[in-house]
């Protein structure tokens, strides 16, 4: 144990650790507030716009990662769920998150513009965090866990309303060909993984080490903190993101689309107690969402837009096989760190970071990476590199396997293959996710990219749903420690095999599926509507327009 100057430390790693994001969020949290109330209409070369919505989705990610590091615990441990049921509630829970900006986003478009989306869905998360502290005596017979869902579908909707909107707005503060436009997301995109990187490590550490209260009442002050950036400081965004058509929200239309957001809340409230109801949504609307884009692509493109819209369909589905592997992490690693790895006195739950920590490292040196082989024209394809990335998910499950077995699986795992695992996912993720959105954006003529933008999250969804179908059958309750650690490894060894073989084949056919992009006849007219938002997954902190998306 180690006393720090208000807390208490298990080990003096975690106390650097802790002070260290403390130190960090105050850095940026200081700096913003610098730079926004500077009198100059711009800072260091940007409008000051941008510092504020940096702000906001900085606060936005430190509540929903700093909740998230601490949920599947909080399911198992204060709700007393069965572990796989708790795995599955979890992955229903991160599937919704990734279908609900479809509709905010839709509800944004046609209706109340970005701005007003953003503030709505601000509000929502942040009594949706409050009432995440909200924790009564625990186990399933607690009327307070009726709360606790309500909390959950209100971050789920607060989380639909305002991430597929805040990134279109940074988008409008330029014009499409202001040079500033990349840099800009790039200034952005690494708000996002301060706020990730640093609430892992705060709230995990309050929320296991003090109580669930803490770490989630904290999380709730971070959104609060958020939305009253954001509206302090409309000005700052110079009357963008407001509705393309007042009228359509005149007298008390306005009101009614917060009413059908609060609907959505009831929704998902309903849906997050009976999990199998997101799955027959994923397979109803997905797949109605996919005929319909095959059937609009052969029945009325012309060969070469079909050919397109058949090779986005291709990485599409590849990525449902990437994400349902890489969201292992909030839910069967995280409880596999916490308890079969020797975390040398740190709580598994700050672990969380290290995905965000190694994007704000690599990210950079992966879009100089990607640049430097383009001009030698060495650069891989964009179906070569979703067979790499899934090729790196698989690998990372298998070195955390052999790093397991080569001490003896009644031994806890080094955690050096924790950073293991983490580092080969986010190669895998930073050759993916932000090339995916780009070739999104490229592929789709312009009258249906939001179409296949909306079919990205689908998939996005279906991956995170599967994660929790996978990380359910890691539950080895019942049979003992080391029987329970031997679970897990046979299923981590059986879906790293599958993605290296998945990755092969795709690798393999990749030349196929890079002649039905057809990029040397592509338009700079095919970009329309790309609508900014990369979003997650995983806004891996390269603005997607930054790739070359070959």
């Amino acid at each position: 144990m180690v006393e720090g100057m208000f807390f208490t430390f298990d080990s003096a790693f975690e106390m650097w650790t802790f002070r260290v994001a403390v130190v960090a969020l105050a850095a940026f949290l200081i700096g913003g507030v610098v730079l926004i109330t500077r009198p100059q209409e711009e800072v260091i070369g940007h409008p000051k716009g941008l510092f504020l919505l940096f702000m906001a989705e900085m606060w936005e990610r430190f509540s929903y990662y700093g909740m998230r590091a601490l949920l599947i615990f909080y399911l198992i441990q204060h709700w007393m769920f069965a572990e796989d049921k708790a795995y599955v509630i979890y992955g229903a829970y991160t599937a919704l998150v990734y279908i609900a900006p479809v509709v905010g986003g839709y509800l944004a478009d046609r209706y109340l513009g970005q701005r007003k989306a953003v503030l709505f869905g601000a509000i929502l998360l942040t009594f949706g965090h409050f009432f995440m502290a909200f924790e009564g005596g625990g186990g399933q017979d607690d009327p307070m866990i009726n709360v606790f869902w309500l909390a959950l579908a209100l971050i789920i909707v607060g989380s639909g309303f305002l991430k597929a909107n805040i990134s279109v707005i940074v988008g409008q503060l330029y014009e499409r060909t202001d040079i500033r436009r990349d840099p800009a997301y790039t200034i952005f995109y690494m708000g996002i993984n301060v706020g990730a990187a640093t609430a892992s490590i705060i709230c995990g550490f309050l929320g296991q080490t003090y109580g669930w209260e803490y770490g989630f009442g904290l999380a709730g002050v971070g959104m609060l903190i958020g939305l009253v950036f954001f509206v302090i400081g409309k000005p700052l965004l110079k009357g963008k993101g407001e509705p393309k058509d007042p009228a359509k929200i005149a007298g008390g239309k306005e009101f009614g689309i917060y009413g059908a957001g609060l609907g959505m809340v009831a929704l998902c409230w309903l849906a997050i107690q009976y999990q199998d109801l997101v799955g027959w949504v994923l397979l109803v609307f997905g797949g109605g969402l996919v005929a319909y884009v095959l059937y609009t692509a052969v029945a009325k493109l012309p060969a070469e837009e079909r050919d397109r819209i058949f090779a986005a369909m291709f990485l599409i589905f590849v990525s449902i096989v990437f994400w349902a592997l890489f969201e292992q992490a909030g839910s069967s690693l995280n409880v596999f760190t916490d308890r079969h790895v020797d975390t040398e006195g740190v709580n598994a739950s700050m672990f969380q970071s290290i995905n965000a920590i190694y994007i704000v490292l690599l990210a950079p040196l992966f879009a100089m990476l990607w640049q430097g082989l383009a001009r030698k024209g060495a650069e891989p394809s964009t179906p070569m590199k979703f067979g790499l990335a899934v090729i790196q998910v698989g690998l990372g499950f298998l070195v955390l396997v052999w790093g397991a077995e080569s001490v003896g699986v009644n031994v806890p795992t080094p955690v050096i293959f924790i950073f293991l695992i983490y580092l080969l996912h986010t190669t895998g993720e930073l050759c993916l996710s932000p090339v995916g959105l780009s070739a999104m954006n490229r592929l789709s003529p312009g009258h249906m990219a939001s179409l296949i933008m909306g079919t990205w999250f689908f998939a996005s969804a279906t991956g995170n749903f599967a994660a929790g179908l996978i990380a359910a059958a890691t539950g080895g309750e019942g049979v003992g420690e080391e029987a329970g650690k031997q679970v897990v490894l046979d299923v981590y060894t059986t879906v790293g095999w599958y993605a290296v073989g998945i990755g092969v084949v795709v690798m393999v056919i990749s030349p196929l599926i890079k002649k039905l992009m057809h990029l040397d006849t592509l338009k700079d007219d095919a970009l329309e509507g790309q609508a900014e938002a990369g979003l997650e997954p995983q806004e891996a902190g390269v603005h997607p327009t930054t790739q070359s998306g070959n």
